[in-house]
């Protein structure tokens, strides 16, 4: 699929970017690799890492701006939409900002894909858009729900979108191993509630699972990958055994546990070896067989939460993980 093909990136220079390239040039053989971000202290910073690979370009621009995103799909086969503002309390304290870029940004993206006849979008999700209690995830449940409809909005065009829906990325910059690792050293870690629990998923899975969304895709599924959880109190011992653990208090906006499907979109979910699919209510094509494939469809009232799932990472597989990517951890 990806062979002699172009691909963008939107938010690139971000965690999913740095591991989605390599990935990328290592398996296939792209004609083009576009990183389309913002930032250009970001981009030059990533561009001495390939400098010599003239498969990899990169176009400074944003998706709150339309006209640009217009030039940068210009050939553009595929789009994976990784763009966003992401951080809770940001998007909190900056709520106009959040809204410009996740769903204004998401709009734009998909009409710029759309005139631009780019083939397939895969746009990145957050367990935060499943029953959202933050503007974050509202602003996601908002794109999610764009790029769903965008396959309807698209009409006679053949472009075609989906999303992919994962929560706690291990190791990328801004989350919770990264940040008990950086406070380690002060015998102390704080623990927002000890009964949190969170999904355990790594990068290299994230961009795995996007591969899987690009090739299985009719338009308007939502991949959920099953994956492990883990108690933020068993995290936290792993990383730091001797640190005492202090309560804190859960942050405004922040979820005791995540939830990547809700009880609402288990009449429209089906299940699969290594995944579930959440298949659009509109337009019939929840029943569609093409959609559906050999999925079988879950039972009523199921969710899929992090503290009830049957699948728990061991702490010697984190510990393991931690050993054995000790370098990046945080770095990207």
């Amino acid at each position: 699929m990806f062979n002699n093909s172009t691909i963008l990136i939107t938010g690139g220079t971000g965690s999913f970017g740095h591991a989605f390239l390599p990935m990328m040039l290592e398996r296939y053989s792209p004609k083009k690799v576009i990183i389309f971000s913002r930032d250009e202290m970001k981009q030059w910073e990533m561009a001495k890492l390939y400098g010599d690979d003239s498969r990899v370009r990169f176009f400074i621009g944003d998706v709150r701006d339309r006209d640009r995103l217009y030039r940068a799909f210009d050939g553009v086969d595929y789009v994976v939409h990784a763009a966003a503002t992401k951080i809770v309390p940001t998007a909190e304290y900056n709520p106009f900002e959040c809204i410009k870029t996740n769903v204004t940004g998401a709009m734009n993206v998909i009409d710029a894909a759309i005139d631009k006849g780019v083939k397939r979008v895969v746009a990145l999700s957050t367990d935060k858009a499943s029953s959202p209690i933050n503007l974050y995830g509202a602003s996601k449940l908002a794109s999610d729900k764009l790029f769903v409809a965008g396959n309807a909005y698209a009409g006679e065009h053949e472009t075609r979108f989906s999303v992919v829906r994962y929560g706690n990325v291990m190791g990328s910059r801004g989350s919770v191993i990264p940040f008990f690792m950086s406070v380690a050293d002060k015998g102390m870690l704080p623990i927002t509630d000890p009964r949190m629990t969170r999904f355990m998923i790594s990068l290299e899975q994230g961009v795995e699972l996007v591969w899987h969304a690009f090739e299985d895709m009719i338009g308007g599924e939502i991949y959920v990958k099953k994956i492990p959880s883990m108690k933020i109190t068993d995290i936290a011992r792993v990383i730091a055994p001797d640190a005492r653990q202090d309560i804190v208090g859960i942050r405004p906006g922040e979820k005791l546990h995540e939830q990547m499907i809700g009880i609402e979109d288990a009449p429209f979910t089906y299940e699969y070896d290594a995944h579930f699919k959440i298949l659009p209510a509109i337009n019939g094509w929840s029943d569609d067989p093409a959609r559906i494939k050999d999925g079988c469809k879950v039972s009523d009232g199921f969710v899929y939460v992090s503290d009830l799932n049957p699948d728990w990472m061991a702490e010697t597989a984190l510990a393991d993980w931690i050993t054995a990517h000790h370098d990046k951890i945080g770095a990207i």
